[in-house]
């Protein structure tokens, strides 16, 4: 039997999670970095920051300030990369949720040194992987980027997650569930022992934030709260790192993927977006191999974010008034050659993705404003 070898970038080197992780946290940077650019973005959490730069020059490490302007762009990655070359600094602290948590990675990558990182959401996995997405200025997604290793050190400080908005949380509850809903059908017949592992972590993961994800969101100081902000934020990234390039994604992200192409009237977060994507991969699911599993899955699923507060639907995602054009921009992105989508077990192109968005829109379809008859399903 031939075994290739298989390179893992699990996990950060050092990860402290719990009440006041930050004060006890804090205390193991100074064996990182001396000189530290802590960079983050949101004004909502700029006190926080201010908060993080005192505490750090307090134990004598002289941190440089670094304010991004976009989402995990490549200009804004250069410009910051250079300001902290130029700074002389040691070492990357990124605070914020996932995009700031990625340009973090990646201002660290470019300059070859550690990164820290403190998640100020339980939104993404960003914290947690050795992989980042770029965006445009727009906030248009261009592509992802493999990173050499993991951050050097994650703080997950639950009093930091708590006080976020309640809508990052949503989000981050249906980025984690395509974990499962991605890797079991792109990675479910793997005869990989660490990928049929990684699938069952995520498979575990989804049932977990099925019976505690109301409750967490209701009650920030249960012991469910806990389960899913630590799911959601570290978990997740532990079953990427495990199943490794063969644990992949497939339509939900693809979906997220095509439509940040287009002009949102109001923003919609990550796993917004990731979430109504799961209810398009289901659809295909239906579309292809008439599985009614899937159509219980997609209505029990659908229940579900509802019940969180997430969109459904391309209008309550800020998409109403597509035209024809616009929806087909966004398909022909997410069926792209290099498309994480083409890790369906079915052949997808652009018009397919556009008939599962219209039988995933179901009635809400008219609300669009796209003539029916212009779109021709091949």
């Amino acid at each position: 039997m031939n075994i290739n070898n298989i390179l893992h970038k699990i996990s950060p080197e050092k990860v402290i999670r719990g009440e006041g992780a930050w004060s006890e946290g804090k205390n193991l940077i100074p064996k990182i970095c001396k000189k530290p650019m802590l960079i983050g973005r949101s004004n909502s959490t700029h006190s926080i920051r201010k908060s993080l730069i005192s505490d750090l020059e307090h134990i004598g490490i002289n941190p440089i300030k670094g304010e991004l302007k976009y989402d995990c762009c490549e200009v804004d990655i250069n410009r910051i990369s250079s300001l902290a070359k130029q700074s002389k600094c040691d070492g990357i602290i990124a605070a914020g949720g996932g995009k700031v948590l990625d340009a973090g990675k990646l201002i660290a990558e470019n300059l070859q040194i550690p990164c820290i990182t403190v998640p100020l959401s339980a939104s993404t996995c960003a914290g947690w992987t050795a992989l980042a997405n770029i965006y445009s200025q727009k906030g248009a997604f261009i592509r992802d980027k493999d990173l050499s290793t993991c951050p050097r050190l994650l703080i997950f400080d639950y009093e930091f997650i708590r006080i976020a908005p309640k809508r990052t949380l949503a989000s981050g509850i249906a980025d984690a569930l395509a974990k499962w809903y991605e890797a079991s059908i792109s990675s479910g017949d793997s005869n990989d022992g660490m990928v049929q592992q990684a699938v069952q972590m995520a498979r575990v993961l989804r049932d977990q934030l099925l019976i505690d994800g109301n409750e967490a969101l209701k009650n920030p100081y249960s012991d469910a709260w806990i389960r899913v902000v630590e799911g959601c934020s570290l978990t997740a990234g532990l079953i990427g790192g495990i199943g490794g390039s063969k644990c992949r994604t497939a339509a939900a992200h693809a979906v997220h993927n095509g439509l940040t192409q287009l002009d949102f009237k109001k923003h919609a977060l990550h796993g917004e977006l990731v979430g109504f994507g799961i209810l398009v991969q289901l659809t295909i699911e239906e579309l292809f191999s008439d599985n009614h599993l899937a159509t219980q899955t997609k209505n029990q699923l659908f229940k579900l974010l509802k019940s969180l507060g997430l969109p459904t639907d391309l209008k309550s995602l800020g998409l109403a008034g597509l035209t024809k054009e616009e929806l087909e921009k966004a398909c022909l992105f997410s069926c792209n050659r290099n498309s994480d989508i083409h890790n369906l077990p079915f052949k997808i192109d652009k018009n397919i993705l556009i008939k599962a968005i219209i039988e995933t829109e179901g009635s809400n379809y008219e609300s669009l404003l796209i003539n029916k008859r212009e779109i021709i399903i091949e």
